[in-house]
């Protein structure tokens, strides 16, 4: 018997420079000969690197896909501030020869220091975030100005790889673990902020969302001579969920969206049939234990 979702699961792609989120799931729709395509965890069109998308019935589990770190690799311009904090802004302001002649690389360190931790981020005007419906960036370029409220965030990593100096610029290597729905490019301005001299994000490459990882990455170049899954449902459930084993019986149940009796678990697990595949992502709610988000219904 043919397995209903063998062509779902999860692709994560090493998204290659000068391609929108968007763009990628276009060149999977056509890849996968399916509509049912879908992305977590939008990368801007300069940024490289890992974006997972779900393919058929994988499109549901984004919305449950546990991602809550991510790291990045980056290079920050110090010397000048921009109005989108990245490359593809205009230049706002530029600092003197002697403000970047005098800064050093304690003063860097010092800097980046402030910067790590839980700390409050205010977001750039040109991100995905929506206000009042309306996605921030379209709001700027409809003319609006557009004032985004500082939010927290945790920086767990944010280390130096490199510094170098130029006589008008320093360019300073990073990798940065971070919380889900941090900005680096508002780490590259606040870091040129808090050094006095503007700061922007001129490179980034994502190396890591949540369990996924460049290891796991295909490129679109490789999808479209070998179209195929990085992980099916079956390998993607317990990737981000601690498993939990349930007897057939149960997994019927589940599959219908019935409930089973509580085992004493905390938070969601990924419940797994004696075949072996992920049958549901349940959660104890009261006296019962419920389906979060069933990958292999009945009806299928």
């Amino acid at each position: 018997m043919t397995d209903p979702l063998a062509n779902s699961g999860l692709v994560v792609v090493d998204k290659p420079a000068g391609m929108s989120s968007h763009d990628v799931v276009s060149r999977l729709r056509r890849i996968f000969g399916t509509r049912k395509v879908g992305h977590a965890g939008t990368l801007d069109p300069m940024a490289t690197g890992v974006l997972v998308a779900g393919i058929e019935r994988g499109t549901k589990f984004l919305a449950h896909m546990v991602a809550a770190t991510k790291a990045y690799e980056a290079t920050i311009f110090l010397g000048a501030s921009t109005s989108t904090d990245d490359a593809e802004g205009e230049v706002l302001e530029r600092a003197s020869t002697e403000a970047i002649r005098g800064l050093s690389d304690t003063a860097i360190e010092r800097a980046i220091d402030g910067l790590r931790g839980e700390i409050l981020q205010r977001p750039a005007a040109v991100s995905a975030i929506k206000i009042d419906g309306k996605r921030a960036y379209q709001r700027v370029r409809d003319g609006e100005s557009v004032e985004i409220p500082a939010r927290p965030v945790k920086i767990i990593r944010f280390d130096i790889n490199n510094i170098s100096h130029e006589s008008d610029y320093v360019e300073v290597e990073v990798s940065v673990e971070c919380s889900s729905g941090t900005y680096i490019r508002s780490l590259a301005r606040d870091l040129g902020e808090a050094l006095g001299v503007g700061g922007h994000l001129i490179a980034l490459r994502r190396t890591a969302v949540g369990n996924f990882l460049l290891d796991d990455a295909f490129t679109l170049e490789t999808l479209s001579e070998h179209p195929r899954l990085s992980l099916s449902l079956d390998e993607a459930l317990p990737r981000c969920y601690p498993e939990l084993a349930v007897s057939a019986e149960e997994a019927e149940a589940l599959a219908m969206g019935k409930w089973l009796e509580p085992r004493r678990l905390q938070g969601i697990h990924a419940a797994i049939s004696p075949d072996g595949q992920a049958v549901a992502l349940v959660k104890e709610q009261g006296k019962r234990l419920a389906t979060v988000f069933v990958a292999r219904p009945s009806t299928l």
